[in-house]
């Protein structure tokens, strides 16, 4: 046990160090804490060996894990039903188009200009075909476009893009079976009977000392999350759906969300996101850059060529329109997995699984900083009531 007390405490103090940096430079949380990772992931290995950081530790694993699970859910309840209906074609388009340009694009450079073999080519095209929920909902909750219809609209989208991901990486790779039937239809019962029993335990048990409605949702994404694994799927995209199932009973129980968010942004994220930048390798970036540079720009130039035309016909502004399409080529959550299922089933070698996870961080953070230092939005915001909203979320505890 004094192994891992030692390495939570590694990584906790840097996520404090990680949130002093973001408040000071006015940047993303998130964004830190990759790059914290990256640069303390390497420190570590050179000087104390490759295991000493614990980035592959079981225990470690699942807490970065839940810390996804929890954030893509909280990202779902932020999906107002109402706002939504409005504005489905947009969230559809830019989806899709925010898939398929990406995907064609980056096959196309992994195998024409890299000339990857095909099968790799495929799984680079998906890997950087994705857009990051995490990020995406972390920048959202931070500028606080998260209660806005803008926002809003780009979660709707981020979440038709990584659909599209993991079908196509299913298509390609995975095997249809029984057990793909039995995910389906277990989740389609358990998610249409969600919201019911949530209402009725919050109504007869909730507000009490046994915080029941806390312990049910985590019940309920851990138990998707295994069926997903199980199936071959993965445990995040039923996360979403759950988290959109009770966006209107998250709209009602402000304190319950705010603690919840407290739990997942101030204890489960710093692993995620610390654990995301340090599979990155500085030494295969230093002895190969042209091919992290192909991928990287690949990916960026393919989601912004697909994504600034369509994302014109809905936003008007130059601004929004910059801010959206930048947003939409961000990547990790997804991209990391889809790297990963890729290496452990021999498609990429251990070589190319390092540029595609290097790539797809640094779509993480670089279009990101870019959107939030030069397109802004900052009229689509109430200066006024920012603050506010903000501690209502409970971003500032304080």
């Amino acid at each position: 046990m004094e192994g891992i007390y030692t390495i939570a405490a590694l990584w906790l103090g840097l996520a404090v160090f990680s949130a002093i940096i973001a408040h000071h430079l006015r940047i993303s949380i998130a964004l830190v804490e990759i790059c914290i990772g990256v640069v303390a992931a390497n420190i570590v290995s050179h000087f104390f060996g490759p295991d000493a950081f614990g980035s592959n530790l079981e225990w470690l694993r699942f807490l970065a894990s839940t810390g996804a699970i929890m954030l893509t859910f909280l990202a779902g309840t932020e999906l107002d039903p109402k706002v939504i209906r409005s504005k489905w074609k947009e969230v559809v388009v830019v989806g899709i188009i925010g898939f398929l340009a990406p995907f064609l694009g980056c096959t196309a450079f992994a195998r024409f200009i890299l000339h990857w073999d095909p099968q790799a080519s495929w799984l680079a095209g998906i890997a950087l075909s994705t857009t990051s929920m995490a990020v995406v909902y972390a920048v959202m909750l931070e500028t606080g476009f998260n209660r806005t219809e803008f926002g809003k609209g780009i979660l709707g989208a981020c979440f038709i893009n990584d659909l599209g991901t993991v079908i196509t990486l299913g298509l390609l790779f995975a095997p249809f079976n029984y057990k793909t039937i039995v995910f389906i239809v277990a989740s389609i019962i358990i998610l249409a009977l969600f919201p019911v029993v949530t209402s009725f335990l919050t109504k007869v048990y909730g507000n009490k000392t046994t915080a029941i409605r806390a312990k049910w949702v985590t019940l309920v994404l851990f138990g998707l999350g295994a069926l997903a694994l199980w199936s071959g799927s993965e445990a995040v995209l039923p996360a979403y759906i759950a988290g959109m199932l009770l966006a209107e009973f998250a709209a009602k129980e402000h304190q319950w969300v705010r603690r919840f968010r407290t739990l997942t942004v101030g204890f489960l994220t710093p692993f995620y996101f610390i654990r995301a930048g340090s599979l990155v390798s500085i030494a295969a970036l230093i002895s190969a850059p042209i091919i992290f540079l192909v991928l990287f720009i690949g990916k960026v130039i393919s989601k912004i060529f697909g994504l600034y035309p369509v994302v014109g016909i809905f936003r008007k502004k130059q601004k929004e329109k910059w801010y959206y399409t930048l947003m939409m080529s961000t990547g990790l959550t997804f991209g990391t997995i889809s790297a990963l299922y890729g290496y452990s089933h021999g498609i990429v070698t251990q070589e190319q699984y390092s540029f595609l996870v290097a790539a797809v961080i640094a779509s993480a953070v670089i279009p990101t900083l870019i959107a939030n230092f030069a397109f802004l939005p900052h009229h689509l915001l109430d200066q006024k009531k920012k603050v506010a909203k903000l501690m209502t979320e409970g971003i500032d505890e304080e």
